[in-house]
Formats: C-alpha cells, structure tokens, sequence
C-alpha cells in the first residue's frame, strides 16, 4: 500500500529505489498534489496502460498501471501490511473464509475467532460450480462453520443444508450426472464424501 502525498519538485529517475518491495494494491491520493500535477502539466497520462494477452482468446488486453507515476511524488510512503493482517477476495473460496465463523465484525473490522486454534486460515477450493456469486449462494443455505477445518476441496453439483459444520481434512466430490445434497446440522470430520451413503 502507498501513500502519495505530493509532487517531486525535482522527481529522481527512480524513486522506487526507496522500495524493496512493490505490491500497490491500495493507492491512498493528496487531492491537493495530483491539483498541482495537473496545473503544471506534469502528470503523464499517455504511458500509464499495459498491454497483455489473455490466454482464452489471445485478445490485447488493457490496464491502468496506477503505480507507475509514483515517482511524481517526494513523500511518497511505502506501508508494509503483514499477511497475517491481509484476507484477500479473488474467488468464492475466499468469500466463504470471510463469511464463516472463523471472522466477525466489529466496529468495521474483522476480528478472527478465538475458538479457533489452528494460527492458519484453512485450505479451501470450491469447484466451478461455486465460481459465481449467484451460485455461490444457492448452494448453500448458510455457510457452514468451518472455525475447526483444515482443509475443504468441493467439486460436482453439491448443494449445502442449514447448520453445516465441516472439520479437520474434507473432500466432498460429486460424480458427473449426480447430486450431492448435504444435510441439514450435519456434521463432517476428516471425511471423503462421493455419494450419499458416506455422509
């Protein structure tokens, strides 16, 4: 995360020299700076997109590098967040994290369950069945709490009841063509479930 706070008066070549590592994915502005980079013309629109290929289709892809001008400010602040502070959300496997049992919410803040022992956050991979939000959502009808789980691999059509709890090492796999539909108040520990008779 960078805090960009004013314009270099005399800019460095490479003012990232400051840094040994760069991961900006939270840029914090001074108004009043980028005010005075406009009035001066000094703010560099014309190079701030990369290009690149998206595998699928082998289209050009354009995106903002909204890094790129922070050698433009001399007091730029460079903040080094721990992971252990840092709960990412690029899939529904991450969104099930975060609305579990393992965080709540206090005062705008997540705060981790003390019930839960293990320092580490679980292992979870959600097939593509649960990619979407929509069908995130309907296939479970509460999230199961998960603050004793290790580890939660799910592919196949499976479908989650009310008052789920999912511990240790789980593996639910429904095979091509079948549903798997898991009870409600159920309660799975270390378990492989590939049909209905091994829940």
């Amino acid at each position: 995360m960078f805090q960009l706070t004013e314009i270099a008066d005399d800019a460095p070549t490479h003012s990232m020299e400051n840094f040994k590592l760069i991961d900006t994915k939270t840029l914090w502005v001074s108004l009043k700076a980028i005010k005075r980079l406009v009035d001066t013309n000094s703010l560099p629109v014309e190079n701030l997109s990369i290009s690149k290929e998206v595998e699928d289709n082998q289209l050009p892809q354009q995106e903002n590098a909204a890094d790129l001008p922070i050698w433009l400010f001399n007091q730029a602040i460079g903040i080094n967040v721990p992971q252990s502070r840092f709960l990412q959300l690029n899939a529904t496997s991450d969104l099930l994290r975060l609305k579990s049992d393992i965080y709540s919410a206090v005062d705008g803040s997540l705060v981790r369950n003390p019930a839960r022992t293990n320092p580490l956050d679980p292992s979870i991979e959600l097939g593509p069945e649960f990619e979407k939000i929509d069908d995130f959502k309907s296939r479970f009808q509460s999230i199961p709490s998960i603050v004793e789980l290790d580890s939660l691999k799910v592919t196949g059509d499976v479908w989650f009841g009310t008052g789920v709890s999912l511990k240790g090492k789980v593996s639910i796999h429904a095979e091509p063509g079948t549903t798997l539909n898991i009870p409600n108040d159920t309660v799975i520990e270390n378990k492989e479930i590939n049909h209905r008779a091994d829940i």
